[in-house]
C-alpha cells in the first residue's frame, strides 16, 4: 500500500482548492482505513468552499472535503478485528465532546485514496448495493428521510409538499412517497426538476411563479398541506409555503440560510394554530434504516446518480454542482476509477 496519496483539500482561510499528494492516514485505535471507492459531491462543499459554510471544530487550516462516503475497509487500527475486506459506508459525522463534527468538515472526508473512520461510523451494506448509490445515502437521502419520519412524523395520507427539487427535495419526494404521504405537490422553477419529481412519485408540479396555494387548495379538496418542506432555505419559499398550510400544519425548515426567519401574517399563522420545525442532518440509525429498505427492495437510488468524476476532476465537480448544469441530484466522485 503506497504511503502517501491523492485528496481533495481545501484551505478554509484562503478557500483555495486543491487535488493533492499527500500522505495516507494511519488509524488508530478504534479507527480502520477504507479505501474510498465513491464520495459524493454535496451542496453544502460548494459552500465550504464559497465561504458561506465554515468548520466549527477543525484542527487547522486544512481538511479534506467528503461527508458522503462508500469504500471497503482495508486496515484494522489497534483493537479492532473482523472488518477488514467489508463494503461500508460512513456516517456523515459523529459526537465527539457532547458536540457533532461533521466528516469532510470538522476532520478529514472522503475526497481521497483512503480516508479513516471510528468503528461506531462504519454501516455495512450489501454486496448487490452499487458504491456509488451507497456514498449519498449519508445526508443526500438520510437528511430529508429524518426530516419525513422524526422532525415532521408523516403519517401515510396526509398531504404533504416539497419545495426545492434538487439533490435532498427529490429523495424527499421519492421518500415521502414510500411513507404513504398523499397527495405530494412538488414546486420548483425548473421544468426538468418538475418532471423529476412526477417521475419519483409526486402527484403535482408546480412552478412557483403559479398560484400554488390555490393549486393546493384544489387537490385537498380546500384543507391544505399538512407538512411544507423547504429543501431551499430561502424567504419566498417559506412565505409561499406557509400559505398553503392547514390548520395546524408545519413549515419544516431543510434547506440551511444565514438569513432571519420571518412571518408576513403573524396573527393568521397563530390562529390557525401553525407550526415551524428547524431539521438539521440525521442520526445514524436513519442511514442504518436507508440501507435496509435498499437491501430489501423498498428503496431504489439508481436514478439518483448524475454523472461520475474522478478524484482529480473534483473542482470541476464543485462547478457543475454550483452551476446546476445538467440539474444533477447528485454527483459522485470515483477516486479508484
Amino acid at each position: 500500500m503506497p504511503d502517501s496519496m491523492l485528496a481533495g483539500r481545501l484551505n478554509v482561510r484562503t478557500k483555495q482548492f486543491e487535488v493533492k499528494e499527500v500522505p495516507r492516514p494511519v488509524p488508530g485505535p478504534g479507527e480502520v482505513l477504507v479505501e474510498v471507492r465513491a464520495a459524493g459531491i454535496c451542496l453544502s462543499d460548494v459552500h465550504l468552499v464559497d465561504g458561506t459554510l465554515n468548520p466549527l471544530f477543525l484542527q487547522g487550516e486544512e481538511v479534506t472535503l467528503g461527508h458522503e462516503v462508500a469504500g471497503v475497509v482495508v486496515e484494522h487500527g489497534e483493537g479492532v478485528t473482523g472488518w477488514e475486506g467489508r463494503r461500508v459506508t460512513l456516517q456523515a459525522g459523529e459526537e465527539l465532546g457532547g458536540w457533532i463534527h461533521t466528516r469532510g468538515v470538522d476532520y478529514d472526508g472522503g475526497w481521497a485514496h483512503y480516508a479513516v473512520s471510528t468503528v461506531s461510523t462504519l454501516v455495512p451494506i450489501p454486496d448487490a448495493m452499487p458504491f456509488e448509490q451507497a456514498c449519498i445515502v449519508p445526508d443526500a437521502v438520510s437528511t430529508p428521510w429524518a426530516s419525513i419520519v422524526t422532525t415532521a412524523g408523516v403519517r401515510a395520507g396526509e398531504p404533504v409538499g416539497v419545495w426545492g427539487i434538487g439533490g435532498l427535495g427529490a429523495h424527499a419526494v421519492q421518500l415521502l412517497r414510500l411513507a404513504g404521504a398523499a397527495p405530494i405537490v412538488a414546486v420548483d422553477p425548473v421544468e426538468s426538476a418538475r418532471e423529476r419529481a412526477l417521475a419519483f412519485g409526486a402527484d403535482l408540479a408546480v412552478d412557483p411563479s403559479e398560484d400554488v396555494a390555490a393549486r393546493v387548495r384544489e387537490l385537498t379538496g380546500g384543507a391544505g398541506l399538512a407538512y411544507a418542506f423547504d429543501f431551499a432555505g430561502v424567504a419566498p419559499v417559506r412565505e409561499q409555503a406557509v400559505r398553503c398550510l392547514e390548520r395546524g400544519g408545519a413549515l419544516v425548515l431543510v434547506g440551511l440560510t444565514d438569513q432571519p426567519l420571518t412571518i408576513r401574517n403573524g396573527t393568521q399563522f397563530s390562529y390557525f394554530g401553525e407550526r415551524l420545525l428547524g431539521h438539521y442532518g440525521s442520526e445514524p440509525h436513519h442511514v442504518e434504516q436507508l440501507v435496509g429498505l435498499v437491501r430489501h427492495g423498498r428503496l431504489d437510488l439508481s436514478r439518483s446518480i448524475s454523472g461520475t468524476l474522478p478524484l482529480e476532476e473534483a473542482a470541476r465537480g464543485i462547478e457543475m454542482l454550483e452551476r446546476k448544469e445538467g440539474n444533477p441530484i447528485r454527483l459522485v466522485l470515483q477516486p479508484h476509477g
